[in-house]
């Protein structure tokens, strides 16, 4: 149930910004995955690739860079760090 919250965030906040951007689609995605994200980058990618199913960012490029830091005061957070789009 988390990690469903955690992507429909997430897939909510691309849209978001490739609306903004009057994108045609997103062409990739660059995340942050907290320490204690409890996210491997396997595990986020099947969950991204499920969730963005039928939305304009199905199918973009994700990039995704994994904190060993168990003492940053984001590490259990996902954080959305940029979204390239097609205009």
């Amino acid at each position: 149930m988390h990690e469903s919250h955690l992507m429909e965030n997430l897939i909510r906040q691309i849209g978001e910004i490739a609306e903004a951007e009057h994108a045609r689609r997103v062409t990739g995605v660059s995340v942050w995955l907290g320490a204690l994200s409890h996210f491997s980058v396997e595990h986020f990618t099947e969950h991204f690739e499920r969730a963005s199913t039928g939305t304009i960012a199905e199918g973009a490029r994700l990039d995704v860079t994994v904190s060993d830091d168990t003492k940053d005061a984001d590490a259990q957070d996902v954080m959305l760090e940029s979204v390239e789009v097609e205009v």
